[in-house]
Order: structure tokens, then C-alpha cells, then sequence
């Protein structure tokens, strides 16, 4: 049997990888798949290819990002692909070593997205790497996505909620998905529901 060439065996893994979402949201009830979810599904189909993953730090001006480089290696051949996700200057709830972790979960994602040819746009799980489209006069973006007055909207519920002097703490859940609001990586009109349900809760 002849052998399979570096690119068929690429174009195998791409074909045959099925990774589901095996993370879930559930304050903003989505479901969403991570690197962790990618890796532990292309395992098994890698046969005699390595697979590596690495991080670099790069300064852009006066903001931070990570680049992950995702590569597919086979004796002499290999195939590379590349993503960044920038640092936040500040995220809610997040200390600086969650902030980096974070970006470098995102890019690593992104970068075996490309690499294995996952689609995921319609995943929420992005975090401040984009920003907010342009809105209509009604708030709503152009693009149907979540956007920063809505964020603010929401942590301002959140807050009221969970009083800051209090013993109540706002749960790692809402964090992530007012932090992915104000990315813009929702749907507009999620948002508005949840945002609608805590206006509820708190008497706003």
C-alpha cells in the first residue's frame, strides 16, 4: 500500500475531526469548545504526525499579545498556522495571570482552528480581542453582535446583585459573559434577554 503524503495525512485529520462543544456557559447558557475539547479530539487521529503548540508574547505599540503558533510535523515537512488574541488593559474578575492564560487559551484555540479547519463563528466564547461593531440608532450593532453599552448595562445589574460589600460574589460564569459581551462575541439579542432577566430580578 503506498504511502500517504504529509498533506494527505493533513487532509485526513481535517476531514475525519469531529470536536464537540464540551464546555458550557451557564449563565449565558451556550455551549462552546476549547482547546482543551480540540486537542483531546485530534489525539487519537494524529497517527505519526506531532503536534505542537507554543506561545509568544508581542508588543504592539503600548498593548500586549499572544501569538500561538499551531504545527503539524512529519519528519522533514510540517504545517504551520498562527493566531493572536490581545490582552485587555483590564478584565473584571481576572488577576494578571488569568488575563494572559486567558488570551493564550483563546489564540491556541484559534490557531488549531485554522490549522484543522473548525469553524467557529458561531461560538461565544471569544474574549477582548475584538471590538464592538457600529450600532444603529436603536443600540443594536450592524452585525447583530453584543455590544459595549450592553456590557456596561449588564455590569451594572451584576453589581446591584452582588453588592461588592456583600457576601454574595458575582459567579465566574457572569463574569465571562459580560467580559464576552463587551468583546463583542455574542449575539445582540442574547444579551438583551439576560439583560432583561436581571433588570428583573434587581426591581430596575
Amino acid at each position: 500500500m503506498e504511502e500517504k503524503t504529509f498533506h494527505q495525512k493533513v487532509a485526513e485529520i481535517q476531514q475525519k475531526l469531529k470536536a464537540p462543544k464540551g464546555q458550557y456557559n451557564s449563565f449565558g447558557k451556550y455551549k462552546y469548545r476549547s482547546c482543551e475539547d480540540i486537542l483531546e479530539a485530534v489525539k487519537p487521529l494524529l497517527g505519526d504526525l506531532v503536534l505542537t503548540i507554543n506561545d509568544e508574547i508581542i508588543q504592539v505599540a503600548n498593548r500586549i499579545y499572544v501569538r500561538a503558533t499551531a504545527t503539524l510535523k512529519d519528519g522533514g515537512e510540517s504545517m504551520s498556522v498562527s493566531s493572536y488574541a490581545r490582552e485587555p488593559e483590564q478584565k473584571k474578575g481576572m488577576d494578571e495571570s488569568q488575563i494572559t492564560g486567558t488570551a493564550s487559551s483563546y489564540a491556541r484555540k484559534y490557531a488549531l482552528n485554522g490549522l484543522f479547519l473548525i469553524d467557529d463563528t458561531k461560538d461565544a466564547d471569544s474574549m477582548d480581542n475584538t471590538q464592538a461593531g457600529e450600532t444603529l440608532n436603536n443600540g443594536k450593532s450592524l452585525d447583530g453582535k453584543s455590544t459595549e453599552k450592553q456590557a456596561k448595562i449588564l455590569w451594572a445589574l451584576l453589581y446591584k446583585k452582588y453588592p461588592k460589600d456583600g457576601t454574595d460574589r458575582i459567579p465566574q460564569a457572569a463574569i465571562e459573559f459580560a467580559n464576552a459581551c463587551k468583546s463583542g462575541s455574542l449575539q445582540f439579542e442574547q444579551v438583551q434577554k439576560e439583560i432583561n432577566r436581571l433588570t428583573a430580578e434587581v426591581g430596575e
